[in-house]
């Protein structure tokens, strides 16, 4: 039983750590903001054209969170789809090499 805990534990350690390798993108304003995710829902990069700058602040606060919103919803689904799979991969009666 310890084995397989060990082995589970050692498995979701290596699915965060290719999470931290997948990037995903939210965009607002066809592209003028982009935010960049990691599939661990870290924020990685955020690109803002410079012309939404000399804006209106509001609008851009409004585009920032569209745009980080939408990076997180990739994000959990990358996730959510990694998490998945472990959990059938550790399933009591599956076997993985079938």
């Amino acid at each position: 039983m310890m084995e397989k805990l060990q082995a589970m534990q050692g498995r979701m350690q290596e699915i965060k750590s290719r999470l931290d390798t997948v990037i995903v993108c939210g965009e607002a304003e066809n592209g003028k903001v982009k935010v960049q995710i990691n599939g661990n829902r870290k924020v990685t990069e955020i690109e803002v054209d410079p012309d939404l700058l000399k804006g209106d602040k509001e609008e851009l606060e409004e585009l920032l969170v569209v745009a980080v919103n939408r990076a997180i919803e990739q994000a959990d689904n990358v996730n959510n789809s990694e998490m998945q799979g472990a959990a059938m991969g550790m399933m009591p009666g599956k076997d993985q090499n079938t």
